[in-house]
């Protein structure tokens, strides 16, 4: 597998404050890759850090070519990032968030896209003229992966996708996220706090630990081993 996505001693700061301190990842292109650790660990500063919306330093590298661009450099580079809190228009309908993730395109394929999406996710279909801002929580968590794929993104941010949801819609929606992954090939990059679902979904692994990698390997080895979980993954 080619190499997607390259992070080499990568910092990134809030001000005054460094969140992240050379880190240094990789993602390959068809992998599921998961970024774990406790909270103010860096997890949501490196996704931030790779799709523009932090100061940062280091080299970040897609698809062989350094990116040094914004969130709407990043949009079109072929990264979709879904940040955490899901960032949905809550104003607007379902539909109308639907056909927002694909501004970036100049392609005439986005009512196909809307049938796509629709094969993921029926009832959005169903309830396109409803309002965002009155869908459950994880019916918003949905559509904000839907507003995502309407892109055609090479690479998928996601940023704790479990935060606030009921443990059903959570497996759920990695069930999805696999889903893609298995049939279109999609990759992803997901940083997640609940150590477990991440591990069970991923091929790979890094663990941050005050802004820096404290460990890496694949996710059957991290899940495998006691010591690991229970100092690094909190289970």
């Amino acid at each position: 597998m080619k190499t997607l996505l390259e992070l080499d001693s990568v910092a990134a700061r809030y001000g005054p404050v460094q969140a992240l301190h050379d880190v240094s990842l990789t993602v390959r292109e068809g992998e599921i890759v998961a970024v774990l650790g406790a909270n103010g660990a860096g997890k949501s500063t490196t996704l931030r850090a790779i799709s523009g919306t932090v100061s940062r330093s280091g080299v970040i590298e897609f698809e062989g070519k350094a990116f040094k661009g914004g969130p709407e450099a990043a949009a079109k580079t072929g990264i979709a990032h879904v940040p955490e809190g899901r960032g949905t228009f809550v104003e607007l309908t379902v539909k109308e968030n639907l056909r927002l993730g694909a501004y970036t395109r100049r392609d005439r394929s986005v009512k196909a896209d809307l049938l796509r999406i629709a094969e993921y996710f029926p009832w959005m279909t169903e309830r396109g003229g409803q309002r965002a801002g009155t869908l459950s929580g994880g019916e918003q968590q949905m559509l904000a992966l839907g507003r995502a794929l309407m892109s055609r993104p090479r690479l998928l941010l996601l940023d704790e996708p479990s935060l606030g949801l009921a443990p059903l819609i959570v497996r759920e929606f990695f069930r999805i996220v696999r889903e893609l992954n298995e049939k279109e090939g999609l990759t992803v990059l997901v940083v997640e706090q609940d150590a477990r679902i991440a591990l069970s979904a991923s091929k790979r692994a890094y663990v941050l630990e005050v802004g820096r990698v404290a460990l890496t390997g694949s996710s059957d080895e991290l899940r495998g081993n006691e010591s690991i979980r229970r100092s690094y993954l909190g289970y």
